[in-house]
């Protein structure tokens, strides 16, 4: 029975990390340990709930959970965690210090180009607005497009800019005003609530934890601004490209899961609700 070692290492660690156990050049990537292959997961720390480290130091979140189960089912090998930034985590694995990465991931052309992507998807993700309390009604891309509104920019390499990019390109006589940032991340909320911006685009589960959460930094916001989902995406991992057989472990493991129901159960946990239960609405 192999051992279980989970890590949730700060972002300062993770060039020790690297150069400790991806240093082998097999498919699998990494140097084996009493019979079973150590994999290094780098996972997105900032990006709660679907991947962050929690008050103990430790790996957690939807996408984390869930590929620990994948793990208790790949006996073969054994998966270590490493937290970095969201920019590092795509480098990493492009360049194969990282065998594969979660961070909440939606599929794009680009990213198609650069990773390898698996057969079966890891999760489902809401995507929505948000826009102040007066403007609730504003409830889809083509209702903000037609008030002509501000949105708050998006980095190009961020796949929410992609969603956006792809309702333009199929309604060009009502496109959205698109700006590419910066950052990778910009603070919607405050963007929103300042009047930088009409609106931005988020993920529900940040706007829970940011501004439902009693704990949140801009619970005070509540009442002034509100949340719309327009859409549900699949989420996946990010593999690097020469890691074929690991991905191919991890869709017998996943599609177990699925089948199993506790992909429901864990998005039920971090999410507050069960995703899956609208898996029809997912558009990409």
């Amino acid at each position: 029975m192999k051992k279980r070692k989970f890590f949730g290492l700060a972002a300062g660690f993770v060039l020790a990390g690297v150069l400790a156990g991806c240093g082998t050049s097999d498919d699998k990537g990494q140097a084996a340990e009493e019979g079973v292959q150590v994999v290094k997961v780098a996972y997105d720390q900032a990006s709660k709930p679907m991947t962050y480290t929690d008050d103990n130091g430790n790996a957690t979140g939807y996408d984390v959970e869930v590929m620990k189960l994948v793990d208790e089912k790949l006996k073969d090998y054994q998966f270590e965690y490493v937290g970095t930034s969201s920019d590092d985590l795509l480098i990493g694995v492009e360049q194969g210090k990282f065998p594969v990465g979660v961070k909440n991931a939606f599929v794009t052309e680009e990213r198609q180009a650069k990773f390898l992507f698996p057969k079966e998807y890891l999760g489902l993700s809401s995507i929505g607005l948000v826009v102040k309390t007066a403007d609730k009604k504003i409830d889809s891309l083509e209702k903000f497009a037609d008030k002509g509104y501000t949105l708050a920019p998006i980095a190009a390499n961020n796949a929410q800019y992609t969603v956006v990019k792809e309702y333009n390109d199929a309604h060009p006589d009502n496109p959205v005003k698109l700006k590419a940032g910066d950052e990778f991340l910009v603070d919607v909320v405050q963007w929103v609530n300042e009047g930088r911006a009409n609106g931005g685009v988020t993920i529900e589960g940040i706007f829970e934890q940011q501004v439902v959460s009693e704990k949140g930094p801009y619970h005070n916001l509540k009442n002034d601004v509100v949340y719309n989902e327009f859409g549900v995406i699949k989420t996946w991992p990010l593999f690097n490209k020469k890691q074929q057989t690991l991905a191919d472990e991890y869709d017998k493991a996943i599609k177990e899961l699925r089948d199993e129901g506790k992909l429901a159960q864990l998005s039920e946990e971090f999410y507050g609700r069960d995703l899956f239960k609208v898996l029809d609405k997912a558009e990409r």
